[in-house]
């Protein structure tokens, strides 16, 4: 493994709940599409696999700051899984953006980069 891949996975795993938070604040989403998105806003820096994404999920709704709800289906689409950010998401994406926002800062101060 290049150093590079090494420590580019482990600082993206600090964020990737942030994101996604992020991604639900408007409105509601599937998981293909918060993939997507993630992807096009990133510039291609954030390309998840659903092996990674549903976990994600799975651990906000159990923390309580998201909700799902399954769509009906509609002809030949299939039901979808539906995601969207509850007042408890709303307040922890505000913390998390700021403990992020702290810890950059400092990060550029130690580097020389203010």
């Amino acid at each position: 493994m290049k150093l590079k891949d090494k420590y580019e996975s482990q600082m993206k795993k600090g964020v990737l709940d942030m994101l996604v938070l992020k991604l639900l604040e408007e409105n509601e989403k599937y998981g293909y599409q918060i993939i997507q998105e993630l992807k096009e806003k990133s510039n291609d820096r954030f390309l998840l696999k659903e092996g990674t994404l549903y976990p994600i999920l799975y651990r906000l709704e159990d923390d309580n700051y998201i909700e799902s709800r399954w769509s009906e289906p509609q002809g030949k689409r299939v039901p979808r899984k539906y995601y969207i950010l509850t007042e408890n998401g709303r307040t922890a994406l505000r913390e998390i953006k700021a403990l992020w926002m702290d810890i950059t800062k400092n990060v550029f101060k130690i580097m020389g980069e203010e």
